[in-house]
């Protein structure tokens, strides 16, 4: 009989009981009818021997080729498990798909172990469909019966169903078959396939491959997967130049490390040899977030350094913070700080910057944010819980957020904010409610919300941020939100309406709308606008902004999937030849001038004003991965694959699709090393997800409205 290479269209299953034992075996059927009856003969049992040890290195070898497909086991009994919104939704998308198949497993509780099958209990495994619930021939005690059945789908609809049984101990003597418990195991099926040979034990339970988690799904599954060092490769799972890449980022981040009193504090913003100096010597607050989160993913994580840094900038965030004769508020965190060594005192001191020396002397509104949801993120990755619970963290929340919370004049729940204020720390025009700042005191809002404590105060704090993340949330979605639909409603409007049945609540003006939305805006895709105030409604794309509301779960699931969709439509516009634009698109001859105020550095698709940043990778990655949609990752991180590490790694790149390295870039920018780290270990491992990602909260997304005392009955 002519020998056939194993196809993914038969079985690839190796089955490893608990208990080893000499007296079992295991067959496993990869033949047509016909051979099956050709395998009864000896010579036939010998065929099928060397046909099982071929399909057996088969897919060993496949193991390593791809780790993208996992298998999850879950109890099928636990109500926990059916209750779980990504365990049904996920089965459901797996079970229409056509690139799955189901494999369905029956076994008896025996001890028995392929090692050791004789090819005498081998021949007399194989039996046909017809013939396996009745078996003619007896065998000893110990034996095991198993029954395959592979149902493929579409993928190969005309390929009969083949099934085999071994005849076991009970049949020999008379007695009735008992039933057998039922195990269904789902794997997809494309070119890279990964089996994973484990024991399986002998309580029936169901494994189901996960999709990556849209908006709204649980998180919690994550935790559940495996995090052996086959999936925590700290990024370096590709090719041989992909792995050169990633040792050298964390060399290079290895490097950048600040060190204050013998202990890691933080790192440097960029290590350029050939540039001047400036501030890029010292540790930023929203540049280390990244590094930060590196450190955490990597195996095995190191936390000691994010621990320091917290510390560190909460005790910088007691010092007094005044420029020139104004006294900023407490809870204001700094912008940046640098070790120095006091040659008087002989010891090392820390100097720290709250926007006094900054362009445009602005106070970091971002910095308190990012601390928030760093601290939470160690909590998450370390379960150190007693770091937030400590008195002095849980003071500086307090600060920050009473800093945000305080009673003003805004009739909106958005945040107001000065120009230059953020991660664009010049003037680009942002003034206002920028979604940049928006979306980060949403996410800091909830991160707090998860770890404050209710005494000292907490309990009206709590009730406050519960109330503020609720309004903010939908002023968000029903305002900021751009898609081709809303754009013709805007176009439409009516100017100069009073009263609360107002349509055009803001006052805008159609007239004001720029030409560049109109073709810019798919049929199929939105994304949250800039920036929305009183006859002002600004239409620029802000990835930061928009990848920060799908994370934090400020953007509906329906908003999430939308954005992506924006990103794969308008691909060449996003993230051209380097991901990816920090703003789109650029500002250009007369609204240059007045916007930016002739800025050098920000001149048309360089620096703020239309620049690629590498750094925003990461943001993208966790977005794609948190509306499953890594492929749009996988894409952009093959882009900055090409390039990043050969031009030296820099901070950002010029032109309209990146193509150029930028004019004032410095090179070895050190978030730009730690976001390409977290987009290859975030993409290796989804369960990094957890980290950086809320999950929908259904309180906030539909609130109880009550009528106002005001409103007319």
């Amino acid at each position: 009989m002519a020998r056939m290479a194993p196809t993914l269209a038969q079985l690839f299953a190796l089955l490893k009981n608990d208990e080893p034992s000499d007296d079992s075996e295991i067959g496993i059927l990869f033949g047509t009818s016909s051979e099956i009856l050709q395998a009864e003969s000896p010579a036939g049992a010998n065929e099928l021997s060397v046909r099982e040890a071929e399909v057996t290195e088969w897919l060993l070898d496949l193991q390593y080729k791809d780790s993208s497909v996992s298998a999850t086991e879950n109890e099928s009994s636990s109500p926990e498990k059916d209750s779980d919104p990504l365990n049904k939704e996920g089965s459901k998308a797996i079970e229409k798909s056509p690139d799955y198949i189901e494999i369905y497993l029956y076994l008896d509780k025996t001890s028995g172990s392929s090692k050791n099958a004789s090819p005498k209990s081998e021949e007399k495994s194989l039996i046909s469909e017809k013939g396996s619930l009745e078996s003619k021939e007896k065998q000893k005690e110990s034996e095991e019966k198993s029954l395959i059945s592979i149902s493929e789908g579409s993928l190969e609809s005309n390929e009969e169903e083949e099934s085999l049984e071994k005849p076991s101990d009970s049949s020999e003597k008379g007695e009735a078959p008992t039933p057998k418990p039922k195990k269904s195991v789902r794997m997809k099926c494309n070119e890279n396939v990964s089996v994973s040979v484990s024991e399986i034990p002998s309580k029936p339970k169901l494994m189901t491959l996960k999709s990556c988690p849209s908006v709204g799904m649980s998180l919690e599954s994550f935790d559940q997967i495996d995090n052996s060092p086959m999936f925590r490769s700290n990024g370096a799972g590709g090719n041989g130049e992909s792995n050169a890449m990633v040792e050298e980022a964390w060399e290079l981040l290895k490097k950048s490390y600040v060190y204050y009193k013998g202990k890691e504090v933080g790192t440097l913003a960029a290590m350029d040899p050939s540039a001047e100096t400036l501030n890029y010597n010292q540790v930023f607050v929203r540049d280390f977030f990244p590094s930060g989160l590196a450190c955490l993913m990597k195996d095995p994580p190191e936390p000691e350094i994010v621990k320091n840094f917290l510390l560190k900038t909460l005790h910088l965030q007691g010092w007094e913070k005044r420029i020139d004769n104004f006294t900023l508020g407490e809870g204001v965190m700094p912008a940046s700080f640098k070790v120095l060594f006091d040659s008087h005192r002989l010891k090392e001191t820390l100097i720290a910057d709250f926007g006094g020396s900054a362009i445009g002397r602005v106070a970091p509104l971002d910095s308190g944010f990012w601390w928030i949801i760093l601290l939470r993120s160690y909590t998450k990755c370390t379960r150190d819980y007693a770091l937030a619970e400590l008195p002095e963290v849980q003071r500086g929340m307090k600060l920050i957020l009473n800093l945000c919370l305080s009673d003003g004049f805004d009739t909106f729940p958005t945040l107001l904010c000065a120009d230059g204020c953020s991660m664009i720390d010049r003037r680009m025009g942002i003034y206002g409610y920028p979604i940049e700042i928006q979306a980060l005191f949403y996410f800091a809002l909830r991160c707090a919300r998860q770890m404050l404590k209710p005494e000292r105060g907490g309990k009206e704090l709590i009730e406050r941020i519960d109330k503020r993340i609720t309004a903010l949330s939908f002023h968000i979605q029903q305002y900021y939100w751009l898609d081709f639909t809303q754009l013709n409603k805007i176009y439409r409007y009516k100017t100069e309406e009073y009263s609360h049945t107002a349509v055009n609540k803001f006052n805008v003006i159609p007239e004001s709308i720029p030409d560049w939305v109109f073709d810019f805006m798919p049929l199929r895709g939105g994304y949250l606008i800039g920036n929305v105030s009183p006859a002002r409604m600004d239409f620029r794309w802000f990835l930061l902004g928009n990848c920060i509301a799908i994370l934090s779960c400020l953007a509906t699931g329906a908003q999430a999937t939308a954005i992506m969709d924006l990103v794969e439509e308008r691909w060449e516009d996003l993230v051209g030849e380097m991901p990816l634009k920090i703003v789109y698109p650029a500002l250009e001859g007369h609204d240059w001038r007045t916007v930016t105020g002739f800025d050098p550095k920000n001149t048309r698709w360089s620096y703020h004003n239309g620049g690629s940043w590498p750094v925003l990778l990461w943001l993208l990655t966790a977005a794609c991965i948190k509306t499953g949609r890594p492929q749009i990752a996988k894409r952009a991180i093959d882009l900055v694959e090409q390039r990043l590490s050969k031009d030296g790694w820099p901070e950002y790149y010029d032109g309209k699709t990146g193509r150029y390295i930028g004019k004032q870039a410095r090179k070895y920018q050190t978030w730009s090393i730690s976001g390409y780290l977290i987009a290859k270990m975030m993409i290796e491992n989804p369960s990094n997800l957890v980290m950086i990602s809320l999950e929908e909260d259904k309180r906030i997304a539909n609130p109880r409205l009550t009528r106002s005392a005001s409103f007319p009955p």
